[in-house]
């Protein structure tokens, strides 16, 4: 079943699979086996029948690496398509600098990146990328008595406490947004990913969009040189920010949303560009991501930012990165098939973890770029029956 961007019918009560994850570095090439990776195990008895392309050409075994951004997702996709097809896939989440190294390299099957690639880029590296779903990076904090959502801030004050211009959650800035709030008069401490990440790279866009201050002498990208490093602390990947945060008292940092749900951190609520101040949600982001996906081309497109009305300001779509000729037409043919199973039945699975499904326009887009996947002899590695 698909669903509009803009017609969303979220469940009010959303269920969050786990992912036990550990920190792990993204810069090396080589595929590792930490409890990171995603990795759904064949159960004959579990199996059951659904649509699926004959595996005569198509791998059931593929293997992934990248963002952490769509860790929870793919995490409960590759178990739910285990279940429906035996098949399985192994996502190790080592960020999207090292989903792209990895995939360059043809060391994985596919790579997987919050940053989209340019079309230059692309080009250049031989792939084509697609996205799946859209989400939300939101900043957590650990101050006592503050509630998720509770603390609210603009864009130009996230930017200026990682600049480190406001240096104390007192600041009279904070304290006319918020108030009625106890904040205390003590020092922040930035969190910050220390790893090569396309949540880095939405969160540095966002800032740059809203601060010149940031723009002129911070800039975008998955790694960036922090104006707080001396006083902050970096970790890799999600899991990382996130424990930081949890151990240091008065922290800020920045994670993908789901995972902050699932480890029930307390979020900030952001002033957006229309002015609202907003919670992250599937609603909103879907109001962010309420674009014409064909008009952009190789899919490159960064949604930070948007002036819709009730949209969160740091949205994002996660993308897949696969080679256009393939060196082993069947794996990658067993990778488009993992997505055009997700994209047909995993709405609810994405909804559940406040992900936003594309409409089937949208879908229809992304599968017919699949078309430049060739093998040896030039035919398309995968059609989808859909």
């Amino acid at each position: 079943m698909r669903y509009s961007l803009m017609a969303l019918a979220v469940a009010s009560t959303f269920t969050l699979a786990a992912c036990n994850q550990t920190p792990n570095s993204n810069e090396s090439n080589e595929p590792t086996t930490s409890a990171q990776s995603t990795t759904a195990s064949t159960d004959s008895a579990n199996v059951q029948s659904t649509d699926v392309q004959s595996t005569d050409n198509v791998s059931m075994n593929i293997t992934g690496a990248g963002a952490s951004f769509p860790q929870p997702i793919y995490a409960k996709w590759s178990d739910a398509y285990n279940k429906a097809t035996g098949g399985q896939v192994n996502y190790q989440s080592i960020g999207s600098s090292g989903g792209i190294k990895q995939i360059v390299a043809k060391t994985v099957d596919f790579g997987a990146s919050d940053a989209p690639m340019t079309p230059a880029e692309l080009n250049e590296a031989g792939l084509i990328q697609f996205p799946t779903v859209i989400g939300g990076v939101v900043p957590i904090v650990n101050i006592d008595g503050v509630a998720p959502g509770e603390l609210k801030l603009d864009g130009k004050m996230l930017a200026d406490i990682y600049l480190g211009k406001i240096s104390k959650w007192s600041d009279p800035a904070i304290a006319t947004m918020n108030p009625g709030l106890t904040l205390p008069d003590a020092a922040i401490t930035t969190v910050f990913r220390s790893d090569g990440s396309g949540t880095t790279f939405n969160f540095t866009d966002y800032l740059a969009k809203v601060s010149n201050d940031w723009k002129d002498s911070v800039g975008v990208d998955k790694t960036v040189k922090w104006p707080t490093s001396a006083t902050g602390a970096g970790g890799k990947g999600n899991e990382g920010v996130s424990s930081y945060v949890t151990r240091m008292k008065n922290s800020i940092g920045y994670v993908e949303y789901a995972y902050a749900k699932q480890n029930s951190m307390s979020h900030v609520a952001l002033k957006n560009a229309a002015g609202n101040v907003v919670q992250p949600s599937a609603q909103t982001f879907a109001a962010a991501g309420d674009i014409d996906w064909s008009k952009q081309e190789g899919f490159y497109k960064v949604i930070t930012n948007s002036e819709t009305d009730q949209a969160w300001p740091i949205a994002a779509a996660t993308f897949i990165l696969v080679h256009k000729q393939p060196q082993d037409a069947k794996q990658v043919a067993g990778v488009l098939n993992f997505f055009d199973w997700a994209y047909t039945q995993g709405d609810d699975d994405a909804m559940s973890l406040d992900y936003v499904p594309f409409s089937d326009t949208a879908v229809a887009l992304f599968k017919a770029k699949w078309n430049e996947v060739v093998d040896s002899e030039g035919k398309p590695v995968y059609t989808s029956a859909q």
